[in-house]
């Protein structure tokens, strides 16, 4: 039945941390459409190109922070969670 428990626990985490990895989808898809809309100002206004690259660049940073943040949480998913939790049950049952 422990085994069982621990299973479920390590399996939780695993998925958990593959749909926190998801979050890398998003921001891949912002900046690409960024960077395409910049190309575009900059073909059609050369003179604006260090303003828009500059903005680019930081609406760029800006929308990397989210997939850092799915990442970081996999991570923790992956080599902190399960330990803590399986340490959680351990003392509810009394071993």
């Amino acid at each position: 039945m422990l085994e069982l428990a621990i299973g479920l626990i390590l399996a939780g985490c695993a998925i958990g941390a593959g749909l926190a990895l998801i979050a890398g989808i998003g921001p891949g898809i912002g900046e690409g459409s960024a960077v395409a809309k910049a190309c575009e100002a900059i073909g059609r206004q050369p003179e604006c190109k260090g303003s828009v690259t500059s903005t680019m660049i930081m609406g760029c940073a800006i929308a990397e922070t989210t997939g850092l943040y799915g990442l970081v949480v996999g991570i923790l998913l992956i080599f902190v969670a399960p330990n803590q939790f399986v340490n959680i049950l351990l003392r509810a049952i009394g071993k």
